[in-house]
């Protein structure tokens, strides 16, 4: 197969590893400048934000398959202007996309079809939305209707945070037209926890469960990020449980897209608060998560392309995943001042030293090649060092062996990553 993979991050580099590992796939285009995507795929001529321009180059190359990363292009309908064109598409079509595009669609699909989930109301302007704030109570939890690159959601403590969250979103429109509707809810209290499913349209079948670190620092101190780390061991969460977040979430909210008129083909991604009175849904991802996916991909036995194609083409029931038992651990290693503020353009050094230690992978965020054809940093997360091993202390130990071994200036990670 020819494949082309859409998106530039450390999941993209985790998915294109794992493509690359299949004896199915002939060659893999991409069109960024992440240096580890580069370092395995041929580079596409291509307008990277471009629905037309990447449909187009697909068909002219007669891409067999295009897997599709992040969740814009989905919105923008990436997935439907390449079926359009008779190409396979691990995705979802634009109407599945709003589950996570819209909050509000999202809320209302819950609402209507009995899916668990916090109380809520939508606002469009600032008195209404401070009024319902004032009837939740605090701690109150604040959504921007659109995407907004994981800024758009704010757990307000008090008043004065709920205030300023409802100024900077729907009064100054610091995230734009993201922020034009607000959905107001309930914080659920309880563990978070993320179940993934690869999803055909009619089948699907469970990924191992991960757990991920939002937190800046140690601790879960500091600031939400994108996700500092992530570990999938076996055990993380007990069949009963499991078995009844697929009762009662996964498989109806699956039925609910058919009966609406989108079946949902791809990752689809429940996050979950798991609460005293049973599992109740956070929020939908219409892709995988990251730093997830590295930790997940690890740990994955069957064929990927194989995988992602049958997805694609609605054959998941003849093509179910393998997993491994084995624990995998992701730690990320981040630019100084992230989430915040940061510099970029720091060489790395020791990429290679690192994965010399056993079964570790070093996937790349947010890196790049400067005129020396040197790897620097490009983004706030720069690198996910992944490893597996039989147990979780062993993984965890060979990721911290090789987070050792790598140097940039102002780096930053966790040091507990696994330890919970």
């Amino acid at each position: 197969m020819k494949v082309f993979v859409v998106g530039s991050g450390g999941r993209e580099h985790a998915l294109t590893w794992s493509l690359s590992r299949s004896s199915q796939v002939k060659e893999i285009y991409s069109a960024t400048t992440n240096a580890g995507i580069l370092k395995l795929t041929t580079a596409a001529k291509v307008d990277a934000g471009n629905v037309g321009s990447i449909a187009e180059f697909a068909a002219r190359e007669r891409i067999d398959l295009v897997v599709i990363g992040p969740e814009q292009p989905l919105v923008d309908g990436l997935a439907d202007a390449l079926e359009a064109r008779g190409i396979a598409v691990f995705g979802p079509s634009q109407s599945a996309a709003r589950l996570e595009g819209s909050k509000l669609f999202s809320k209302e699909f819950m609402a209507r079809h009995n899916i668990p989930t916090a109380r809520y109301v939508v606002v469009d302007d600032a008195a209404a939305a401070l009024k319902a704030v004032s009837a939740f109570g605090f701690p109150v939890v604040i959504k921007a209707d659109g995407l907004a690159a994981g800024k758009g959601v704010v757990v307000a403590a008090d008043e004065g945070e709920a205030r300023q969250a409802v100024q900077d979103m729907l009064v100054d429109r610091k995230l734009g037209e993201a922020g034009k509707r607000l959905v107001i809810e309930e914080c659920l209290v309880g563990r978070e926890l993320s179940y993934l499913v690869f999803s055909d349209g009619k089948d699907f079948a469970a990924m191992p469960v991960a757990q991920d670190h939002k937190r800046a620092f140690d601790g879960d101190r500091g600031p939400n990020t994108g996700g500092m780390g992530a570990f999938s061991t076996p055990g993380l969460i007990d069949p009963e449980l499991e078995a009844q977040i697929v009762k009662e979430i996964v498989a109806p909210s699956l039925e609910a897209t058919r009966a609406d008129g989108f079946p949902f083909r791809g990752v689809l991604y429940c996050g979950l608060m798991l609460t005293a009175d049973g599992p109740k849904t956070l929020e939908y991802n219409v892709r995988f998560g990251d730093p997830e996916t590295q930790a997940i991909l690890r740990r994955l036995e069957s064929d990927f392309a194989e995988l992602a194609l049958a997805v694609g083409r609605g054959e998941l029931a003849n093509c179910k995943p393998r997993w491994s038992n084995d624990t995998s651990t992701c730690v990320v290693m981040a630019s100084a001042g992230y989430p915040g503020a940061y510099e970029t353009g720091k060489v790395i050094h020791g990429l290679d030293a690192a994965e010399q230690v056993e079964s570790v992978a070093v996937f790349h965020a947010g890196t790049k090649l400067n005129a020396a054809s040197e790897v620097v940093t490009a983004g706030g997360r720069v690198l996910g060092v992944t490893a597996r091993a039989t147990n979780l202390e062993d993984a965890t130990a060979r990721a911290y062996e090789a987070v050792g071994k790598i140097e940039f200036e102002g780096l930053q990670f966790r040091r507990d990553i696994g330890k919970r």
